[in-house]
């Protein structure tokens, strides 16, 4: 884990509101749905260098409280449903790596960074406080992704 300096950036897709008590019930759990429509739905210009990702925002309180996710992309080729936009705030984050030789496919390597996230600022020794603004997923390719924790 390293400290990024990230610049603004917006990020175009489709969001939800959710919290992660209803994430971690598979009867409440709505984020996977959101990728899958926004799989199913809009076409990101790939060939042109464009990225996937997953930017939190809009937090109720902590990781306690509710949180709205969008899953996006920095360039869009194509969409059939209307887009919206979220900023990725600019700051420093924490960077948290994953990739899915160490940690299985997707999504399990995403929800094994995010359990090393958990860890980190569950830990009494935590060095960093969260600034619960803005966090995000940047998909580096298909097996590797890269989770950045706003810090204060």
């Amino acid at each position: 884990m390293e400290i990024k300096t990230v610049t603004e950036k917006v990020i175009s897709g489709i969001s939800i509101r959710t919290n992660n008590a209803n994430e971690m019930n598979p009867e409440t759990a709505s984020i996977a749905g959101l990728y899958q429509d926004f799989d199913n739905n809009i076409a990101v210009d790939y060939e042109n260098g464009a990225r996937v990702y997953g930017v939190y925002y809009d937090y109720e309180s902590d990781a306690s409280g509710d949180f709205s996710v969008l899953a996006g992309a920095d360039r869009i080729k194509s969409s059939i449903i209307e887009l919206e936009q979220v900023t990725i705030q600019p700051g420093n984050y924490l960077l948290f790596k994953g990739e899915a030789e160490e940690q299985g496919e997707m999504p399990q390597a995403v929800i094994a960074t995010w359990m090393k996230v958990w860890n980190y600022f569950s830990n009494a020794d935590c060095a960093h406080q969260r600034a619960y603004k803005t966090d995000f997923e940047h998909y580096i390719s298909a097996t590797n992704v890269h989770i950045y924790i706003g810090i204060s």
